[in-house]
């Protein structure tokens, strides 16, 4: 992803540091009795029979902290979720991937960890949408389905003897096409209900990868394969290959129009500047800050400029503020 280089002047600076501060100063009260650096005592009782967690070491008979973070308690389990961290998977993570090998049935996927992850050619749906086991034929018209460099959505199945697996046997899975890859810190994108938005009024669908990757690309209606009627395989096998022997115009009129193109340039612009200013990722705050952009009547390149980071760094900094009060 393009970083975004911030040339501010002295105004833009001291507008931007008070916002910050402000910011800083609003977290810090509601997480003032959690928030801890290294060797932090943690205050805890011994006689409920606690149980120590990531981030944290018995030390001459007290609990203290090992990394900077915020202190959890689930039970009687006492844990440090650390602010900054690289990406660790979990079971049922929604995640976006790009292909970096066709293997013996399995793709390994680039996927932001510290080492590469596997989709089982045995986890994913098949065109035809029968259950059946795979054959030798499936195994050699794997880059049919996936080939290297494309981008893929699927979840995190678990842990196996060779790494970590993925499946895809869902329509909302599978291949990505028309749009754009964004690479944020994982740790802005915090696990939800719902990792897939669908920004109706744009035309766009937004996946929020908890691994870090954010795809923003041209909506496509899902459209399950498991129900699909076998009779119509030939016909679709006819209307690809109409589709191979189309003229350049009649492609043309197959691509993504350039109001949808605009459209996701401007929102992968919002996250641009959420990502540099370290704000938290949702699709509530992207539209926000596609909304201000428009409210603004800023064309789309001039969102990657000074003022406007600015401006998003005070408005979030005023909707906390506001927020905090109601509350």
């Amino acid at each position: 992803m393009r970083e975004i280089q911030l040339s501010l002047n002295k105004t833009q600076k001291i507008r931007l540091q008070r916002a910050l501060e402000k910011l800083e100063s609003l977290s810090s009260k509601v997480n003032s009795h959690a928030s801890v650096t290294i060797a932090d005592s943690i205050p805890v009782s011994y006689e409920d029979g606690v149980l120590k967690g990531h981030g944290t070491l018995d030390f001459n008979g007290e609990l203290v902290s090992t990394v900077c973070g915020v202190v959890e308690r689930v039970n009687k389990l006492v844990y440090v979720r650390t602010l900054r961290a690289k990406y660790k998977p979990e079971v049922g993570d929604i995640i976006v991937g790009r292909v970096s090998e066709v293997a013996q049935k399995r793709w390994r996927l680039d996927i932001n960890y510290s080492q590469d992850a596997v989709l089982m050619l045995s986890s994913m749906n098949l065109a035809d949408g029968i259950q059946r086991r795979r054959t030798a034929l499936d195994e050699l018209n794997m880059r049919s389905i996936f080939e290297e460099d494309d981008v893929i959505c699927a979840e995190v199945r678990g842990f196996q003897h060779d790494g970590l697996h993925l499946q895809a046997r869902s329509q909302k899975y599978g291949k990505l096409q028309r749009g754009q890859l964004l690479t944020v810190p994982p740790y802005l994108v915090k696990r939800r209900k719902q990792h897939f938005h669908h920004l109706d009024q744009y035309g766009v669908d937004l996946i929020l990868g908890c691994n870090g990757f954010i795809w923003v690309g041209e909506h496509v209606e899902a459209r399950d394969d498991m129900v699909e009627d076998q009779e119509k395989k030939p016909e679709l096998q006819n209307a690809k290959s109409q589709k191979n022997s189309m003229s350049l115009e009649d492609q043309e009129r197959t691509y993504t129009p350039i109001e949808t193109r605009q459209n996701i340039c401007r929102i992968a612009n919002a996250i641009r500047v959420l990502s540099t200013l370290g704000f938290n990722i949702t699709a509530e705050v992207i539209m926000e800050t596609v909304n201000l952009s428009s409210s603004l009547n800023l064309d789309i390149h001039q969102m990657l400029g000074s003022e406007f980071c600015v401006l998003v760094a005070e408005g979030e900094a005023e909707r906390r503020s506001l927020t905090k009060r109601k509350g």
